[in-house]
């Protein structure tokens, strides 16, 4: 079954150059792609990556984190790549349970950390590409 939907991307704190930096190295694997951002790590994509195709939401804490859950359960969203920053502060505990709760729940494919993001965006290879 091919991949279906826009991929979100979400960094908090302290990792969102590390975002950057992945959506930089996979940029020709995105690029056919939608994808739908928080609003600093829409920003920051785009400043690495001005050809892919971001759709800038809210910043997270102000409500981009739940509309992005929003667009996991009507199915806009198919892939979820969303790095937490497990060294900060506490106050995007509930933001970080309902995403991975809700990509879990809508059985859609979800990375927390780059290894994990990098296998994903492999799977949307064309298939003669495959290594």
């Amino acid at each position: 079954m091919a991949f279906q939907g826009s991929i979100a991307l979400i960094a908090h704190d302290q990792k969102k150059d590390e975002m950057a930096d992945f959506a930089r190295r996979n940029e020709a694997l995105l690029k056919p792609f939608s994808i739908v951002a928080t609003g600093t790590t829409g920003g920051r994509v785009l400043d690495a990556c001005p050809s892919l195709d971001v759709t800038r939401l809210k910043s997270g804490p102000l409500g981009g984190d739940q509309q992005i859950g929003a667009l996991i359960a009507t199915g806009e969203v198919g892939m979820l790549i969303f790095f937490v920053d497990p060294l900060s502060a506490l106050p995007h505990d509930v933001d970080v349970k309902a995403l991975t709760r809700l990509a879990t729940v809508y059985d859609i494919p979800m990375a927390l950390n780059i290894a994990t993001a990098d296998i994903l965006v492999r799977t949307l290879m064309p298939s003669g590409e495959k290594n």
